[in-house]
């Protein structure tokens, strides 16, 4: 069984697996249903990493081997080089609205999914969060015991 691990900085609060020992963490993570879901997430994050690293470094470069074209006006004062960094600002909310739909459309539902065929995370597929009422939760306190808690919000 893994050794319960202090989240850093928390004094009662249980870090990792052993945060929701009911679920059979080693059985998820060998199913296909997360194989499937971690392919399709890296397969959004790594190519919009690169493209977004390239863009970055793209605009470093240009400013420093080509200043004649990034100095050059496109209105009234307003340059290449102000377009396109302004442009790093645009591309990030782009790609974050990207994610956030793909998220929403494709990981949401694979994440759901796996928790579904996971024995134990099955009271974890409600919308937002789990589904146990908060008096019915507990809590690991660092002692191997388990012992309820109150939840407040």
């Amino acid at each position: 069984m893994a050794e319960a691990r202090r989240a850093p900085g928390a004094a009662s609060t249980v870090a990792g697996p052993a945060h929701y020992e009911e679920i059979d963490w080693e059985r998820a993570a060998r199913s296909s249903e997360f194989h499937e879901l971690e392919r399709s997430r890296r397969s959004f994050v790594v190519p919009a990493t690169i493209f977004f690293v390239c863009w970055y470094f793209g605009f470093i470069i240009l400013a420093g081997y080509a200043p004649d074209f990034m100095g050059e006006s496109i209105y009234e004062g307003f340059t290449v080089g102000y377009l396109i960094a302004l442009s790093q600002f645009v591309m990030v909310w782009v790609l974050a609205g990207l994610y956030l739909r793909r998220a929403n459309h494709v990981f949401d539902p694979l994440a759901k999914r796996v928790a579904e065929h996971t024995p134990g995370a099955e009271a974890y597929t409600g919308n937002g969060g789990a589904s146990r009422s908060a008096a019915a939760q507990t809590a690991g306190t660092g002692d191997g015991q388990r012992h309820e808690r109150e939840v407040t919000s």
